[in-house]
């Protein structure tokens, strides 16, 4: 899993690329942590578009991160989802919490 952020004010970007499974996400919560910390954004864009593959260690991701944005009083927004990691979101129900576009 490649991870890419990118800071502009408080607003963080976080690129996945690659294929996000149990494997991967425990390296992807600690560089989403480590770059929240740095930011400490008001909004943070989780940007699927690179992810080649996802389990539901997906949704522990996007977890976290709402749970942090949430303790930060911002936002969270998942962009460029993928059909096949959009079924594992929508079965988890993440679009009633989360606002994600495809």
């Amino acid at each position: 899993m490649d991870i890419q952020t990118k800071t502009d004010g408080r607003a963080l970007t976080v690129s996945f690329r690659g294929e996000l499974d149990h494997h991967a996400a425990r390296e992807t919560v600690t560089a989403l942590e480590r770059a929240l910390d740095a930011a400490l954004p008001l909004q943070l864009t989780l940007d699927f578009g690179g992810v080649t593959f996802m389990d539901s260690s997906g949704i522990a991701v996007v977890m976290r991160a709402f749970r942090r944005m949430t303790a930060l009083g911002g936002h969270l927004e998942l962009i460029n989802v993928p059909p096949q990691a959009k079924k594992v979101f929508d079965a988890a129900g993440i679009g009633s919490r989360v606002q994600m576009e495809g």
